[in-house]
């Protein structure tokens, strides 16, 4: 039970970093309604533009931020794909991610990039969960700019190019039927969403001390798993767009929490990405299972 305890502060650190990736999934999978899978390949390309950006001198910030400009130019290529070309979403982003393979590999020169935390200023680091002033502390760092980034979100979804951006995932052809040009806004939300994954990224690969080229392998489950796990529990409270997002980064520290129980049971490790599977799969089929087999029939007439 104490080696669980003591597990717990960077579960929660881990948690609270693929939160980020998680909010950007939930804009194209919730309003864009595309299920985008270039975040298997944006996540470790923002992970290895910080990681080589820092090696190069740059400071943490500047790492971020072209990090985050990464992430929206592959967010950009998969949007550019979908649209101007007409590939279907699913198959852009498959071909988006094929392709960052070699460019990270190639921005990387090899297939691991490790940065020493006693050498480097490093934002977040594994070290920094425990035993460390409160403000170099990962957990603080990361909780606070998820707060940033879902007031900014909150703001920007409420503007008219946000609205219109809503509107485009909620009826396409309505939006474009009232002049909104829904090329344009799916590909910003591409960007906004693969951006916001890169800076996780870049923020993963600080924490862990490394990127590797295959650091997003499987990250649109993870993804996936969050969205759906934070609105199952906080769903029925968390009405208001911006407190859906702030339930979306619960949800993933949910997921490592229960990830971290399931490691400390003694499960197969070889077996967590099946479970990962299974978990997102059994949420995914909630909402048809309460229509199908819990719902109340309906009589004629329309009453129950």
């Amino acid at each position: 039970m104490i080696s669980l305890l003591n597990a717990l502060p960077g579960a929660v650190a881990q948690g609270l970093i693929w939160g980020i990736m998680a909010i950007g999934v939930y804009i194209t999978y919730r309003i864009l309604d595309i299920a985008d899978l270039t975040v298997d390949g944006s996540l470790c390309t923002g992970g290895a533009v910080c990681i080589m950006l820092m090696l190069g001198g740059q400071n943490v910030w500047v790492a971020l931020l072209g990090a985050l400009l990464a992430g929206m130019a592959a967010g950009l290529a998969t949007g550019l794909l979908h649209t101007f070309m007409g590939i279907p979403a699913i198959l852009a982003g498959i071909l988006t991610q094929l392709g960052l393979y070699s460019i990270n590999l190639k921005a990387m020169g090899k297939a691991n990039q490790a940065i020493n935390v006693d050498k480097f200023n490093l934002l977040v680091s594994l070290r920094f969960t425990k035993n460390v002033p409160f403000y170099k502390n990962s957990i603080l760092i990361v909780a606070v700019m998820i707060i940033v980034l879902i007031l900014i979100l909150y703001w920007f979804f409420g503007t008219e190019l946000g609205c219109s951006l809503r509107a485009t995932g909620c009826n396409d052809k309505m939006a474009r039927a009232q002049g909104i040009n829904t090329d344009f806004n799916r590909v910003l939300g591409l960007m906004i969403s693969n951006g916001l994954v890169a800076l996780s990224g870049a923020l993963l690969a600080q924490y862990q001390g490394f990127a590797d080229i295959n650091m997003g392998r499987g990250a649109i489950v993870i993804g996936l798993a969050a969205v759906i796990i934070g609105e199952a529990v906080f769903g029925k409270v968390f009405r208001n767009f911006g407190f859906r997002l702030l339930g979306v980064a619960l949800g993933s520290i949910i997921y490592y929490l229960v990830m971290q129980f399931v490691i400390w049971l003694g499960i197969d490790t070889d077996l967590l990405k099946f479970l990962q599977a299974a978990v997102v799969a059994v949420f995914l089929a909630i909402p048809t299972w309460k229509e199908r087999y819990f719902s109340k029939p309906v009589k004629k007439g329309g009453q129950n």
